[in-house]
């Protein structure tokens, strides 16, 4: 699984570099998310999907993990550039009620810094 991370102020950036995210990712995907938010115990947290091309439900399980450690930490999610496929996924399944989706990560960014 290829991914980038980086801090821009007191926000945590988790970029992932992959066209799919789906149950041959999902399974690294949540480790990855559980050792980097509970372990660093970030508040505000950006997933940049600019690179996914597509999602399944484990992939979406994947990122509604990463929302529940946050949200326990008393902090907030963005998602970020998330292609139309994707973002056409997250509101038929209704999960835009419990994750919000910027366009950019900048808009992500500003969100995030007026909470």
């Amino acid at each position: 699984m290829n991914f980038e991370t980086k801090r821009v102020g007191d926000t945590t950036i988790f970029k992932l570099n992959e066209k799919r995210l789906d149950t041959s990712i999902s399974g690294l995907l949540k480790s990855e998310f559980t050792t980097i938010l509970k372990v660093e115990g970030v508040t505000k947290f950006i997933i940049d999907l600019s690179e996914v091309e597509s999602c399944d439900s484990s992939g979406l399980s994947a990122l509604l993990v990463a929302n529940r450690i946050v949200s326990a930490n008393e902090g907030q999610i963005r998602l970020a550039a998330a292609s139309e496929k994707v973002q056409t996924l997250i509101k038929i399944t209704q999960l835009n009620r419990v994750l919000s989706v910027t366009n950019t990560v900048e808009d992500a960014l500003a969100d995030l810094k007026e909470d």
